[in-house]
């Protein structure tokens, strides 16, 4: 798959050559082709999102601090 910045230029390219007029045949596989490209960008975009809101709204691990796994610890004592 195409890195997301060539499927955008592609994308803007499509959009540009629609607007430009032309064959309505070719305008209509041009069309098809932005769309695709379109709703693969828009998954690219959530999966980062998704990324950044996972890092963003991650607590703090203070320095030393050791992670507590266990469900119960009062069944240890």
């Amino acid at each position: 798959m195409k890195k997301f910045e060539e499927r955008l230029s592609r994308l803007e390219e499509i959009n540009t050559a629609i607007k430009g007029g032309g064959d309505l045949d070719e305008s209509l596989k041009l069309f098809e082709e932005g769309v695709k490209l379109a709703k693969s960008l828009e998954k690219d975009l959530i999966k980062v999102e998704r990324r950044i809101e996972i890092l963003v709204n991650e607590p703090v691990k203070e320095e030393g601090e050791e992670p507590n796994l266990e469900l119960f610890p009062e069944l240890n004592d």
